[in-house]
């Protein structure tokens, strides 16, 4: 299986809101990501509209349902499904979410937290085998937020993913808004986190807002909070090239003000000595 090769650019998530800007003319961004299940479709306006995309920039595919956690194995319909999008888009890579989102009855349409034991870590390591087998490549899987723990957790999250990314081979898509967020709920680190992290293996990185509380929600309706912003400079420093763009999923804003955005990121990459001649 071929590895993926690191990938430096900005983008934004291809959201209906902004099709009409997409038609029109050049966005300046280096790639977009799309929410696969979106498309895994035979035809329909929103398919037509990532084909017309894809034909100049390239396509990150990220899943929401794919419940890589899931104590009865992986559904073969929806890896089917996927795997012919993936022919169809050749995407730069696919992601999905370490969680689990069904039952063998019941689909939650919710990203549900993993126990962080022994037992939960083989699962999704022969879960992750499976997807990566059938889709005949090394896939992208996101760190989630959490606003819970379960007393069997036998391991934190970062050595979770280290050791599911060691044993697995696949990569790693960095939420540093959902690192910001579960940190503030559990009352960890988020230096610690990082610090734990395999930083070699991170291809792609998401920024994002959140709602603020006693309990901080990953809402993905906010722009990104300075905090955010101060967390990404210090991930910047540990990583190589990496693909980075802006979510917004909801109150999605005019497209000049998402590009805005995304161009504080550049200048925050700019500006950090570690990414000076990357």
């Amino acid at each position: 299986m071929s590895a993926i090769e690191p990938f430096s650019g900005y983008g934004l998530g291809l959201r209906r809101d902004h099709y009409r800007d997409f038609e029109a003319g050049r966005v300046p961004v280096d790639f977009v990501e799309v929410i696969s299940e979106n498309f895994m479709v035979d035809g329909g306006n929103p398919l037509r509209i990532l084909e017309h995309v894809r034909a100049d920039l390239p396509v990150a595919m990220h899943g929401v349902s794919m419940s890589i956690g899931s104590a009865h194995g992986l559904d073969r319909d929806y890896l089917d499904a996927l795997n012919r999008l993936v022919r169809r888009i050749e995407p730069l890579w696919v992601s999905d979410h370490l969680c689990w989102t069904r039952t063998s009855a019941h689909n939650s349409h919710d990203l549900l937290p993993m126990p962080y034991t022994h037992q939960a870590l083989d699962l999704v390591c022969d879960n992750i085998d499976h997807a990566q087998n059938t889709l005949s490549r090394p896939m992208l899987f996101e760190n989630p937020s959490s606003y819970l723990t379960f007393p069997e957790d036998e391991m934190t999250e970062w050595e979770f993913i280290s050791a599911m990314a060691m044993r697995t081979g696949c990569y790693l898509l960095l939420d540093v808004n959902n690192i910001y967020v579960s940190a503030h709920n559990h009352g960890f680190s988020a230096e610690t986190y990082l610090a734990g992290l395999p930083m070699d293996r991170v291809r792609q990185i998401h920024l994002a807002g959140h709602t603020d509380g006693e309990i901080k929600i990953d809402t993905h309706d906010q722009p990104v909070c300075d905090e955010v912003w101060q967390l990404y400079a210090k991930t910047r420093e540990m990583t190589g090239p990496v693909a980075v763009m802006i979510e917004r999923d909801d109150a999605i804003p005019p497209l000049p003000e998402l590009l805005a955005e995304l161009n504080a990121a550049r200048e925050f990459d700019g500006a950090c000595p570690a990414m000076a001649g990357a």
